[in-house]
């Protein structure tokens, strides 16, 4: 079987990989640079062009930990290459997103306008008035903003209003039938 955590990581052209003691990897590439803390139980190595982590034995903490050490790290290599992005629509009469500065304005159908201000190494662009691109290098921060922005209407069964991912498909259910 092919696991997750035997898998060497690629480090391409112009990234640069730094290994710290207790396991603290550092990884600057083009669009920034990515600090983590990784668990100390794990083994990484650097050969050639590879990243390679292994394990010191097969208890079952050790498995999970080798394959989530693996991914985390190969996350970073592959925002500071390439970056994250969610997109998400914003549907419904009246719903509407606009930007003021680095605050994301939303008029979702309440008394009030809710503002929502950009975190640290993340942006936020519009395309169009009910288009949200999340864009950043910190895999986590992009999806944690973006679940935080959906979380202020998420989208609703009988009309679909709300905030939804992209791709998300919403499941649509049969509103009540009138009198005959």
């Amino acid at each position: 079987m092919s696991r997750i955590g035997r898998m060497p990581i690629a480090i391409p052209a112009g990234v640069t990989v730094t290994i710290a003691e207790n396991n603290h990897v550092t990884v600057k590439g083009p669009k920034g640079t990515l600090e983590r803390a990784l668990p100390v139980e794990m083994t990484i190595k650097q050969e050639g062009d590879d990243i390679v982590v292994t394990r010191p034995n097969d208890l079952k903490k050790n498995k999970a930990l080798h394959g989530l050490t693996r991914t985390l790290i190969n996350n970073m290599v592959v925002g500071v290459t390439a970056g994250y992005e969610k997109i998400l629509e914003v549907n419904g009469v009246g719903y509407r997103a606009a930007k003021q500065g680095n605050k994301l304005v939303l008029s979702l159908g309440y008394s009030h306008p809710v503002e929502m201000e950009d975190p640290e190494g993340v942006t936020s662009v519009l395309d169009g008035q009910n288009i949200i691109k999340i864009q950043g290098i910190d895999k986590e921060k992009v999806g944690q903003y973006a679940a935080e922005i959906r979380s202020k209407r998420k989208p609703e069964p009988y009309k679909g209003k709300g905030i939804k991912y992209s791709t998300e498909v919403i499941r649509r259910k049969v509103g009540k039938t009138g009198k005959k």
